[in-house]
């Protein structure tokens, strides 16, 4: 699991998360928190994760990450990336 601060709400963050994870064949989701952060789950193959990881420290256009912090998360089963 990856939690993204810095400015990632309002600015289209979960949707560039989704269509990067979907090229890329992760599965998952992405969602908003109270606290202004990010929350991405994404179970993939190593090379994608590692790829996924790549954007998301980048970001959309609007965005300006500034922290992602990773996490063990247990694992879940999805058909697809979706946000949330």
């Amino acid at each position: 699991m990856f939690l993204i601060s810095g400015r990632v709400q309002g600015v289209g963050y979960r949707a560039f998360a989704q269509k990067q994870a979907l090229q890329l064949g992760i599965t998952g989701h992405a969602k908003n928190l109270p606290n202004g952060d990010v929350e991405v789950l994404a179970t993939g193959t190593d090379s994608a994760m590692d790829a996924l990881r790549g954007y998301l420290h980048q970001g959309p256009a609007f965005s300006d990450v500034r922290q992602i912090r990773e996490h063990e998360a247990a694992p879940a089963s999805y058909d697809s990336f979706f946000v949330k």
